[in-house]
């Protein structure tokens, strides 16, 4: 409860030593109230800007669905295969480990150079920015799955379509959830860097129009919809689903589960007793 109000009070002395230090005029830099005052106009429809709030995320948002549902799916795939095989995975470990190095300003500026202005550069960035991380952690989910699932699942003759489907993918979810997440906040910041270097719409451009036009207010009112955006994405969509998948993992403020002692199930008279008194009364019964 206490963010929002340390935060405003950092905003105002900041603001304050900057003005008094550097001795320039103040009016260049950003007030809450304009702040404030400009995501107000955004969210109504009143900007000067080529494109409304609206429109501006609804173009990214269709990007980073569409990159998100091709990371998911090629990287959860080569998760997978490089989780059972380890000849599939000598040969893709060292391209992984390449896209993890490659900083996502790299795949902005090659990309844009290569795809040019449009929709291809920033869902491929998308793609790009999220996959090594999906491939990541579904393989060591696939890795850490118990090895007597498999063996039992063997033993009783179950097909290997089954055995992923009813032995491997359930125990792979924490993993595809971190997955998800992963691929989500790094696509994210992969699409908005590629759009504003090499693009001509979208959230990424729209921050860089505010930038260009010298409003600093713009810059920190676009920088809190993303903030925004990342919280209700979280808050709203992915742990509702959260819950309900793992709806049956015991929350963190339940009791431990304490195992029921059979002696007093089977003498009730004995609750009341010692240990070495229930020892010396249940010889004599027997």
């Amino acid at each position: 409860m206490l963010f929002l109000p340390a935060v405003l009070i950092f905003w105002l002395i900041s603001n304050k030593l900057i003005a008094d230090s550097w001795g320039f005029d103040s009016s260049v830099l950003a007030t809450p109230i304009e702040v404030w005052d400009f995501m107000y106009a955004e969210v109504t429809g009143d900007t000067v800007a080529p494109a409304n709030l609206y429109q501006t995320f609804g173009i990214s948002l269709r990007r980073l669905g569409l990159g998100f549902v091709i990371s998911m799916t090629v990287g959860t795939t080569l998760g997978i295969g490089m989780g059972l095989s380890k000849a599939v995975n000598a040969f893709f470990h060292d391209w992984v480990m390449a896209l993890l190095a490659m900083p996502a300003l790299a795949w902005a500026l090659f990309l844009s150079l290569i795809l040019g202005f449009g929709d291809k550069g920033p869902v491929w960035a998308v793609v790009l920015a999220g996959i090594p991380f999906v491939i990541v952690n579904v393989r060591e989910g696939v890795r850490s799955t118990p090895r007597d699932l498999f063996d039992m699942s063997t033993a009783f003759g179950v097909s290997p379509l089954k055995r992923i489907r009813h032995v491997l993918l359930p125990s792979l979810f924490p993993f595809l959830f971190a997955a998800a997440r992963y691929a989500l906040s790094i696509g994210w910041k992969g699409l908005v860097i590629i759009e504003l270097f090499g693009g001509q719409d979208g959230a990424g451009w729209t921050f860089k129009f505010w930038y260009d036009a010298h409003r600093l207010h713009g810059v920190i009112g676009y920088s809190m919809f993303f903030v925004i955006f990342a919280l209700v994405l979280e808050n709203v969509v992915l742990e509702p689903i959260s819950r309900r998948v793992f709806k049956w993992r015991p929350s963190l403020n339940q009791p431990d589960i304490v195992e029921e002692d059979m002696d007093v199930v089977k003498y009730p008279a004995l609750a009341d007793e010692s240990l070495s008194d229930r020892d010396t009364i249940i010889q004599e019964k027997n």
